[in-house]
Order: structure tokens, then sequence, then C-alpha cells
């Protein structure tokens, strides 16, 4: 896993993009078919279960794994998510990528359910939930990571073989970490509306979770820095604050969260959202609640519309760095995350403009949800192909997708994954080798290339060709959209 935290055209045009949203585009004489590529985000999130795998596994060369997780606290932690090439269980990106999972499957429900994933997208939340519940299980307190990463660096295997310490670390009300204990419970929250209509008696248990987690992480404030130098919360913990407050809100319609939202909480003007900066997020759900008539929250609607003019080009406050192909780039390692991620605010933002039938300005200048809708899409059709390179950056998708993905269990092969293992030796038998992975990760939106388009595929490039269920998790949203408007 790299360190993911250092982490106005002529109307001809605009028609021309604009007819995109209603029509599959085609790429290099190619259909992007949207509901494949969303089927397979999915079963990459398959790939990266940690955990003993249910019959209805579907990803042939994965096994159960780190069955005895959280062995050494005494406590069963087995389950939840790798995030990444590697086999580090991360609470905070794993949360993340579960309320990110989740936001998509209550905002697309009928588009995923019309493409036949909604089961499927339901069920890779609860594999993350679960987890979560055990990870919980002891008051105040929550274990928020399994595995050595700088062990777990030295050698490359699969997680069905690995032999490097699953090291436990929790926080608790005497050694907090608000970052991470308020989005398991933004996760918890979030996932509670998911089920609620599905398994009422389960939803009731993951709000009741996450309102524990969240008193937790408001009442001990302290930041949570274990994770570092791969996970470093660099903007603090004022922004999981919010994003929880906010799903809290959503799940329970309680006074107390929303009133912690109009006094309380601590907002700001960004131009990114990802796993460490959750402000923009938080800022979308709430103008959701002004649009639907909510009072007193209209600093937020300042804020979210900021963030939508810093990065839609033709805005004049546009600011975040396009590629000479249109990709947004903020930074290099993971930066498909960050395309994802803009891409699914914008989605939502016009989701709202279009219901409500409303504008948003930039200046003098006005855009409405068209414009937002053709921007998310030009992001996802860039990493489906639609790009100066013309190959796809999802694995066994599109054209020329990635064959090299920087993925401990894709390299390594199957016939040789029970011979004794040597860490050294490992690098170079299956990580120096330029060939392809022995097993497709199949759905996986790899880091992606720079800032002008250009794209590595080697193992051990890992900015360009490392994935994270992140990545993917927001992506599943937009996908739903597109292929149920194709």
């Amino acid at each position: 896993m790299g360190h993911h935290g250092e982490k106005g055209r002529g109307n001809v045009v605009i028609r021309a993009i604009l007819l995109g949203l209603i029509s599959i585009v085609c790429v290099n004489g190619t259909n992007i078919n949207y509901k494949e590529a969303l089927t397979k985000s999915l079963i990459f999130l398959e790939a990266q279960r940690s955990g003993k795998l249910p019959p209805n596994n579907r990803v042939p060369w994965r096994g159960d794994s780190a069955l005895d997780d959280g062995k050494l606290a005494n406590v069963d932690l087995a389950g939840g998510y790798y995030d990444a090439g590697d086999n580090v269980k991360y609470g905070l990106p794993m949360a993340f990528t579960i309320t990110t999972l989740a936001w998509s499957t209550i905002s697309y429900n009928k588009e995923l359910r019309a493409a036949g994933e909604l089961e499927n997208a339901r069920a890779a939340i609860r594999w993350g939930t679960d987890y979560f519940l055990k990870c919980a299980s002891r008051k105040n307190r929550l274990y928020v990571q399994v595995g050595d990463p700088h062990l777990d660096h030295k050698c490359w295997a699969r997680p069905e073989n690995m032999q490097t310490p699953r090291t436990v670390l929790q926080i608790s009300d005497k050694d907090p970490g608000t970052e991470i204990a308020a989005e398991t419970a933004a996760a918890l929250a979030a996932s509670s509306i998911v089920f609620r209509r599905v398994d009422h008696k389960y939803s009731r248990r993951l709000l009741n979770k996450a309102k524990l987690l969240f008193k937790l992480a408001k009442s001990h404030k302290g930041t949570y820095d274990g994770a570092c130098p791969f996970y470093c919360s660099c903007s603090g913990y004022n922004d999981e604050l919010l994003w929880a407050a906010t799903w809290l809100y959503k799940a329970t319609r309680k006074q107390v969260y929303l009133s912690y939202l109009k006094f309380e909480a601590i907002s700001g003007y960004v131009a990114e959202f990802s796993w460490d900066l959750k402000y923009a997020g938080a800022q979308m759900l709430i103008v959701k609640m002004i649009f639907e008539g909510t009072k007193g929250l209209d600093l937020y609607k300042q804020q979210a519309d900021s963030f939508i003019c810093s990065n839609l080009p033709g805005s004049p406050y546009h600011q975040v760095f396009n590629t000479p192909g249109g990709m947004i780039h903020l930074r290099d390692g993971a930066n498909t995350q960050y395309v994802t991620a803009t891409a699914f605010l914008f989605s939502a933002y016009a989701d709202l403009l279009q219901k409500h039938n409303k504008k948003i300005f930039c200046g003098s200048t006005q855009f409405d949800s068209t414009h937002l809708m053709a921007f998310a899409k030009k992001q996802i059709d860039y990493i489906l192909g639609h790009n100066p390179k013309g190959r796809s950056y999802m694995v066994g998708f599109g054209p020329n997708p990635p064959k090299q993905a920087h993925h401990r269990g894709a390299s390594v092969p199957l016939a040789e994954a029970n011979a004794p293992l040597s860490c050294p030796l490992s690098f170079v038998k299956w990580f120096n080798k330029n060939q392809p992975n022995a097993n497709e990760l199949t759905g996986a939106i790899v880091g992606g290339p720079d800032r002008q388009d250009n794209f590595q595929d080697f193992r051990w490039t890992s900015v360009y060709t490392e994935p994270c269920t992140y990545i993917n998790s927001i992506a599943v949203g937009m996908l739903a959209k597109l292929a149920a408007t194709a």
C-alpha cells in the first residue's frame, strides 16, 4: 500500500457533452458497458474480504484468511476488508469505504436493483458492518487495526498464507481517536438506513452502536495517528464529527444531532472529498436537508457550492488541476479516489438541482444539473477508457486494462501458494517479475495516471497500479446511475 494520505465552451460542444448522458459512450470503437463496470466494481470489493469467505464467493483464487485476527487481544476480529494491495486491516479507510458504499446504495437503490446488484451491494456493506460490530463490542473501546504494516510490507504473500504478526491496535476513552470513532459511527449510521426495511433488528443494532461511538468520539477528543505514515489524518477530526453527526441526523431525525450541526460543528471550504477529508460529503447531505426545508444551515450550502465551483471547469473559481485529458488530479498515489469521489458528489448535487429545479452560481456564471452531471460522467468515462491513452484503468474491463495491479493476492499463482514462504525471496518470485498478475483482480480501479495522463503498468509502480476499496465503493453509485440512463 502506498502513502495514500500524502496524500464556457460553445453551445455545440456543451450539447455534444450532454448527449453522452442518454447514450452509451463510444470509446475507441467500443461501447462503455456501465452495468458490467458496476458488477465488476463490486466483485473487486469481494476480492478484498478478510476472514472466512461465504459459499457464494465469486473470486475463485481467494480463500479464507486471518481467521485468528484479534487473538492477541482476546477478541474475535476475523472479517472486514484489506484496504489495498497489502494484508493490513486499517479501520479508518475501511469505515470510509462502508460509509460511501452505503451512501451509493441509499442514493441509487432503484438503479442498483434494476442492474441486479442491490443484494451484492448490501452484502458488501454487511461484510464491513459485521466486522465493525466486533470491533466495537466492548464499552468505550474500538479496535481499529489488525496487522503490522511495517512487517507486512517486507513480505509479498497472499493473505491466505501470510505469517506476519497480526498486531491489534485500539482506541478508548483513555486513549482517544476521534477521527476513527466518528468515521465508524458514520459507517454504522449510514448502513442502518440501508438495512432499515430489510432487516430492522440489525439496522437498530447498527444505529445504537453508531450513537455510542459518536458519543465516544465527541466526549474524548484526540487525534488518532496509529496508522501513520500510511493513513495519517492530516485534516484533524472536525470533519469526521460533522460527517458522523450528519449521518446520525439522517438516520434518527433527532434534534440533538441537528443542534450539533447548527451550533457545535466546525466546517470548512474545501475542494477535495476523501477518506481523510469529509467536509464536502457532509455539506452535500446537508444541502439536501436545506432543499427539503430545514432552516439554519445556510453556511453549509455556501461551502457545498464552493466545492462545486472549485472543481468545475468553466467556473471563475476553478482551482483543481485537470490533466490535459480532463481528469481531476490532486496528488500522485491513488489519485482515482479523488476522481470517483468528486464525480459522486457532482452527481448527488445534480440530482438535487434537477429535483428542485435549481441552479448553482459560481460568481455571475450559472450552472444547472446537466453541467454537473456532464462533468461527473466525464470523470468516470476517463477511468473506463475515454482518455488520451485509450485504455481502461479498471482491471478486467474495457480497452487495454491494467495487467499488473500492485496486489499480493492477485500476483501469487495458486499453484505456488502453499510453497514454503521466504519473505525476501517472495519479492524476487512474485513482485519484481515484469509479467501479468497470475490472478485477475476483476473490477479494481487502480491509482491511475499522472498529471500528464501518463501511466506505467508495473507492479512496483504502486502510485499508478495500486487499487483501494474506497476508490470503488463510491464509484458504485455513479456506475449504477450511468447504467440506468445508458
